[in-house]
């Protein structure tokens, strides 16, 4: 590949700081983070300068096939030799129509009518409004820690108090309890009586963690008692993520409303819905006078309708939900071989290709435990990040959790093999190894700040 001019490179990032995000470039240049990527395919990333990157992040967990996969870009060339109207409201739309029967067919057809959207975030807040018309009631309840997107309606259930806090007061009568906690749970639910309860499966940006065994099927039981719909958000799970084609088929638990996302459009375009059962539309939405209460402009389109229905068709292929379980564990295994015994690393753990290495102080010896809450306040601002800066000048993608940065959650795409997660594992173990403490960290991201201050914070 030929790499980019050094003056056009340069051309990109102020045109990027000047009309998109400024704050942004300037975070990369603090660390000299920045990396301009001009080409992707397969697994693999290319920056402007010709370097290749094996991803790790996949667009957090959009383009679960990889790269301009062959499959979508057929789908695409399909769809638009057919002429059909990309956007119509005024009569039946096939491909929209095709795709709502697919993704009722991919789960089971229990969930048989979905409400379209573009992004994650909407599909949320899609199922929320779904929630509150059908139920009559007006609260939700969500988790510490859970991730729903950044919209000004879902943000009155994100877990983290930082993002929401510039935008409150949000929506009333909103509770969080601390995820896999069932007593927390039912409290909340006997006392706020809320329209829905919203889960992950597992959490994503919350780092990968895994529901303690039994705890969807509680939530189910609970939901249940308390008159309450189950929503669950699989828009980072969902597409075969987890090593099935939606994570609540891992545990058989049913939720009222799914909500599907990301990896549903394959990094190509963007698409989600709300899928949820015909009882509840029409108890939300049934009526002449309520039948246009929700909806968008975008919401169906043709060809990320099209897209949808590639991708559903190929992450349900039974070969590669094998590749994503059998790399998954190979993935966990080797990283719990090669740093598991790390000071720094407090576990590592993970769903299929979701997988999450979570770092903090080490707990051996007085000093270390005396130091630990300070030591671990920092590791939460800058470990993981610093673990990230050093695995891109590696040649690896990947990035923190963004609710936790003292965790590295790695989502390469589903279609990685063996090589792929050694040289995962053989990066990060090699970083790990040059910082047994977290000292040595603070020292080298101190250095490399006060150089880029030197510089004037260069983008890379």
């Amino acid at each position: 590949m030929r790499a980019v001019s050094e003056a056009d490179e340069r051309a990109i990032i102020d045109r990027y700081a000047r009309h998109v995000s400024p704050t942004f470039v300037r975070l990369l240049g603090v660390l000299g983070f920045g990396r301009v990527f001009v080409r992707a395919e397969g697994v693999h990333l290319y920056d402007s300068r010709g370097r290749r990157y094996l991803d790790a992040l996949a667009g957090f967990g959009s383009a679960n096939l990889g790269h301009h996969p062959p499959a979508l870009f057929e789908a695409i060339r399909a769809q638009l030799d057919a002429k059909e109207p990309g956007i119509l409201h005024a009569g039946p739309s096939q491909s929209a129509a095709r795709l709502g029967e697919a993704l009722a067919r991919a789960t089971g057809s229990k969930l048989e009518v979905s409400l379209l959207a573009l992004s994650g975030a909407e599909a949320v807040d899609t199922a929320m409004k779904l929630a509150r018309a059908a139920t009559g009631r007006r609260g939700f309840v969500s988790c510490e820690g859970g991730y729903h997107g950044l919209d000004l309606g879902v943000l009155s259930v994100m877990g983290n108090k930082r993002i929401r806090g510039p935008f409150e007061p949000l929506l009333e009568h909103c509770a969080r309890v601390p995820f896999g906690d069932d007593a927390a749970l039912e409290r909340a639910l006997a006392k706020h009586e809320p329209a829905a309860l919203i889960l992950e499966p597992v959490m994503g940006e919350g780092g990968a963690v895994l529901p303690p065994k039994g705890y969807l099927e509680r939530a189910r039981q609970l939901c249940d008692r308390h008159g309450t719909l189950l929503v669950f958000d699989e828009v980072q799970t969902g597409m075969g993520r987890t090593g099935t084609l939606f994570a609540f088929e891992r545990e058989g638990v049913t939720p009222d409303v799914l909500v599907v996302g990301k990896a549903l459009g394959g990094g190509v375009v963007p698409v989600s819905a709300a899928l949820t059962t015909r009882a509840l539309y029409e108890r939300a939405f049934g009526s002449m006078d309520r039948f246009d209460v929700h909806g968008s402009t975008y919401a169906g389109y043709a060809l990320g309708s099209a897209v949808a229905c590639a991708m559903l068709e190929s992450c349900a292929n039974p070969s590669l939900l094998e590749n994503v379980c059998a790399q998954g564990r190979a993935l966990v295994d080797g990283l719990s071989s090669r740093v598991g015994q790390h000071p720094m690393v407090r576990s590592v753990r993970g769903a299929g290709l979701m997988v999450a290495v979570e770092l903090g102080s080490p707990r051996e010896g007085l000093w270390q435990r005396m130091m630990a809450p300070i030591v671990d306040n920092v590791a939460e601002k800058v470990l993981g990040q610093w673990l990230c800066v050093k695995l891109l000048e590696a040649g690896v993608v990947a990035q923190p959790a963004t609710q936790r940065w003292n965790v590295l959650k790695l989502t390469p795409p589903l279609t990685i093999d063996r090589s792929h997660v050694r040289e995962l594992v053989d990066s990060v173990g090699a970083i790990l190894d040059e910082y047994p403490d977290p000292v040595r960290v603070l020292r080298d991201a101190g250095l490399r700040v006060g150089e880029q201050l030197t510089r004037g914070g260069a983008f890379r």
